[in-house]
């Protein structure tokens, strides 16, 4: 079968850099899913992105489909045909669907009977004549939340289309797209090459733009900028500070990456780093340096589109964009410290948390009275906590945080130690916020843990008190990622906290604004724990595991978190799938019995092999009961393990519903107290085998 390099550019305006990385692997997968559906095979795929273009470049693919043997079934013979042997309507029906006569139908024998059956050849498409459609399945798949117009037509993208490039090889394939016909031209650099360029072979794509001053692969311009940055880092003593959604989105503003250094002010240096980093992050796309002591340098690293012959205005001109926004935090930060935290509490009254819940400063102390309660329970010191709550909110009211809110914690944390407040309080006042994003530090102390619990809980009770819950991809709230740092800080802390006890304290705080209070408490636990399936899928532990702890309702997050991983250790114990298939069986002849009986009347005990299961259980209880209260699930189910063969004699001997109505209810009461064995831990008749 022959086959060749298929490209296809969609060359268009500068797309939205947050967005061309998704749009680039959205693009290419649904070429990809095309080929795939049109049976076309290919070699491999690369996948090209730049600030005006995204394109899919197809090696050794496939140019015609094959061509296909379709068998059509008709009638049966039987109704095929009349007693003289002439054609039904039914048959002749069918002959003109698949376009022949009845006399030249095969025959089709099965153990069912004989059918008529016409073989045919379906001649394959050729890949010039799907490409078209290729494009248009591929474009409208899309992720693109907001379409625009461009000049006087009706179609709708992204970005306005400029040009549409489709070769297999060197042969210009026609399409058409928003009204822009194929060819073999791309667009080169906008100020180093602003003149079409003729791709003479779909396999020369990346170097003839190469020569255009455009990197198209994305992968490679973000290496070739990790690299400069890190390079200049070093020559001026210094570690970057960047992130990967950082390096993707300079990475989308630029076609061919020039690192260059530049400075400023010392003075500056004096404003808490983060407000600096956060400027020249989130406001420059800059890359900023600090020293091996984690202080910040006056200097910084900016990525330019150009390779200019004088660099030095290039750096000079970024230098005087940064200086009016580093002032700006300057003046904030000085402006700022004369007002103590404290004095701004009363200026929480007038900013709304939530119409039905009252002001920020409510909900300030609401987590003060939570947190401190919360420390008591962590043995914490109470009152650091309590102080901590009632500040963590007042630096939304700041000129800088107003201004930047992501630094909103940090410089509450900095203000507090301006203000003399003791460390312990400066710091749960960051930590508060903790985690704010998956694989984010959580808070340090126990003080800055008791605070940021206390923060998510009087969200979590507030919202699902007026019934503004989660529904669907809707969470305005946050809800979700709440609950998750709720959990995180349980587990990874450590923290012997009942849920129960947490929600209930929260739920107190609200006075009369929780109408069900017993009804929310539960909802809320439900919710928590329903996050745990999420987070633990996430860790690849399988469903079912999750279930069978779920099924139990451990209120202790860090009990729960126990017994998922003892069971799914045990889920892999060559006994566990026995054990999970007794336990079904056990489960389904209690569920049918009127009452089970909670004693064992061992005089009733008649089989050799009940009388085994039942030493074996009493050999192995206390054991069992130890480990379970120690929390040391993990041994207590290698204990269990190991009535796998009493259980199975017990099944293959013992006729668990004798006649006997006393022989019979006393082996319903040895069975559930070898189901409650279990129970203790997990339901494990929920495992799948």
């Amino acid at each position: 079968m022959e086959t060749n390099d298929l490209l296809i550019e969609l060359g268009t305006e500068e797309l939205p850099p947050k967005a061309l990385k998704s749009l680039s692997d959205a693009f290419t997968q649904g070429i990809v899913a095309q080929l795939e559906s049109a049976r076309l095979s290919y070699e491999q795929v690369r996948s090209f992105a730049s600030p005006r273009r995204l394109a899919v470049c197809v090696e050794g693919v496939q140019t015609a489909q094959a061509d296909e043997v379709v068998e059509k079934r008709g009638p049966a013979v039987q109704a095929a045909f009349d007693q003289d042997g002439n054609p039904t309507k039914a048959a002749q029906g069918w002959a003109r669907g698949v376009g022949i006569d009845v006399a030249d139908a095969q025959r089709l024998s099965t153990d069912k009977g004989e059918w008529l059956m016409y073989e045919a050849t379906v001649k394959g498409k050729s890949l010039p004549e799907l490409v078209q459609g290729m494009i248009e399945a591929a474009v409208k798949q899309l992720p693109i939340p907001k379409t625009m117009r461009w000049g006087s037509g009706s179609h709708q993208f992204i970005r306005p289309l400029h040009r549409l490039t489709v070769l297999l090889g060197q042969q210009v394939i026609p399409a058409e797209l928003f009204g822009i016909q194929s060819s073999n031209k791309v667009t080169g650099h906008r100020f180093h090459h602003p003149t079409d360029v003729t791709v003479p072979h779909a396999k020369q794509y990346a170097d003839v733009l190469r020569e255009a001053h455009v990197i198209a692969d994305f992968a490679e311009r973000k290496g070739m900028i990790q690299q400069s940055v890190i390079e200049l880092a070093e020559a001026e003593n210094g570690i970057p500070v960047w992130d990967e959604d950082l390096v993707d989105e300079v990475t989308s503003l630029v076609e061919y990456p020039v690192a260059l250094v530049a400075g400023f002010d010392a003075s500056f240096l004096a404003v808490p780093k983060e407000a600096l980093i956060y400027t020249m992050k989130d406001d420059q796309r800059y890359f900023p340096l600090i020293d091996g002591e984690n202080n910040l340098l006056p200097r910084f690293i900016f990525i330019s589109n150009i390779q200019s012959s004088d660099p030095i205005q290039v750096t000079s001109g970024n230098e005087k964009v940064i200086r009016p926004r580093l002032a700006d935090a300057q003046f904030f930060f000085e402006t700022d410290k004369k007002t103590p935290l404290a004095n701004r509490l009363e200026k929480l009254d007038s900013v709304l948390f939530q119409k039905e819940l009252g002001s920020i400063g409510d909900k300030a102390r609401r987590i003060a009275a939570n947190a401190k309660a919360i420390a008591s329970a962590l043995n914490a010191d109470a009152n650091a906590a309590e102080r901590a709550g009632l500040l963590a909110k007042a630096d939304l009211v700041t000129n800088m945080v107003m201004e930047f809110p992501e630094v909103q914690g940090v410089m509450g944390m900095h203000y507090a130690r301006h203000d003399g407040e003791p460390e312990l309080v400066a710091e749960a006042i960051e930590a508060h916020y903790r985690p704010r994003f998956a694989g984010d530090e959580l808070p340090i102390s126990n003080e800055g843990c008791a605070v940021a619990l206390a923060d998510k809980l009087d969200t979590l009770v507030g919202i699902f008190a007026i019934g503004q819950t989660p529904k669907g991809d809707r969470d305005p709230f946050g809800l979700r990622r709440a609950a998750i740092g709720m959990l995180r800080i349980l587990v990874e802390k450590e923290l012997n906290l009942d849920l129960n006890m947490l929600v209930k304290t929260a739920i107190e705080s609200y006075g009369n604004l929780v109408k069900a209070p017993s009804e929310v408490q539960d909802q809320v636990v439900d919710f928590l724990l329903g996050r745990f399936r999420a987070w633990y899928q996430d860790q690849q532990i399988p469903v079912d595991v999750i279930q069978a702890v779920l099924a139990r309702r451990p209120t202790i997050a860090l009990d729960f978190d126990r017994r998922v991983k003892a069971v799914s250790e045990f889920r892999a114990n060559p006994q566990a799938e026995a054990l999970a298939a007794a336990n079904k069986r056990v489960s389904n002849i209690l569920s049918k019995a009127d009452a089970v009986s909670q004693a064992i009347d061992e005089s009733l005990l008649t089989e050799t092999a009940e009388k085994a299961l039942y030493s074996a259980l009493q050999g192995i209880r206390d054991q069992v009961q130890g480990a379970a209260e120690s929390g040391d699930y993990a041994a207590a189910l290698t204990a269990l393990a190991t009535l796998r063969e009493p259980v199975d004699t017990f099944f293959d001997d013992v006729m668990v519903n004798a006649d006997d109505a006393d022989i019979r209810a006393n082996r319903l009461a040895l069975l559930n107290q070898l189901r409650n064995q279990f129970l203790n831990i997990a339901d494990i008749s929920l495992l799948q085998s």
